[in-house]
């Protein structure tokens, strides 16, 4: 059984997970925290819970959810781990801050490991799957645990409605292709974990979200 914590972070409201299981090795998905309280809320539950961090994972590069990974990289020395088609077609993070106008100097810290779509990622006795859902993103990425039902959608899926697309790369036809062939067809009973807002189910998308 997978246990996940969510934190909501940063100046846009950004959901944060850490995943772990019995064996307490744990992957922590698009950490975006900036505040030192919400460096700190992190790092405690990291050790309170005695978690041994194993993977950095990127959804994609949008710098609400790569704030943290200076954080995670000081502290774990762990490298984000993210699709190369961000990397390549994103603005480094810096350069992000800048273009929304938010005065701060954090360091961009390299991709050490490039995901594919398909890949398995492991942790202790557990295995998430990225699935490559391009649109908000031209690599934007979900992970799916299949065992738990568990997607993990970034900003690709949200409850009743989707990314937006105005952004690098962004394009809403692919977008609602992408979750249609690649999410949608998941059991229905999956519950979603997006990006920001509430958790959802596969088929409460379905059946509810206007976009789709």
């Amino acid at each position: 059984m997978i246990t996940i914590k969510s934190f909501n972070v940063n100046f846009f409201s950004e959901n944060t997970y850490i995943l772990y299981d019995d064996t307490l090795e744990a992957v922590i998905i698009d950490c975006g925290c900036i505040q030192p309280e919400e460096e700190m809320e992190i790092k405690e539950y990291i050790e309170q819970n005695k978690l041994v961090l194993k993977h950095n994972l990127c959804t994609h590069l949008h710098l609400d959810h790569i704030l943290g990974n200076a954080f995670i990289y000081n502290t774990y020395g762990l490298h984000p781990e993210a699709h190369k088609a961000d990397e390549e077609n994103l603005p480094c993070l810096e350069a992000q801050a800048r273009l929304f106008g938010l005065p701060i100097e954090i360091k961009n810290i390299p991709i050490e490991k490039y995901i594919i779509g398909g890949e398995p990622i492991y942790f202790g006795h557990s295995e998430l799957t990225a699935i490559l859902v391009p649109g908000h993103s031209p690599g934007s990425l979900a992970f799916y645990n299949k065992k738990n039902g568990y997607l993990f959608s970034g900003d690709a899926l949200f409850a009743n409605s989707i990314g937006r697309t105005d952004l690098w790369g962004g394009n809403q036809e692919v977008l609602v292709t992408a979750i249609k062939e690649k999410l949608l067809t998941l059991p229905e009973e999956t519950i979603v974990y997006p990006g920001h807002g509430p958790e959802t189910t596969v088929f409460a998308e379905k059946m509810n979200n206007p976009f789709l």
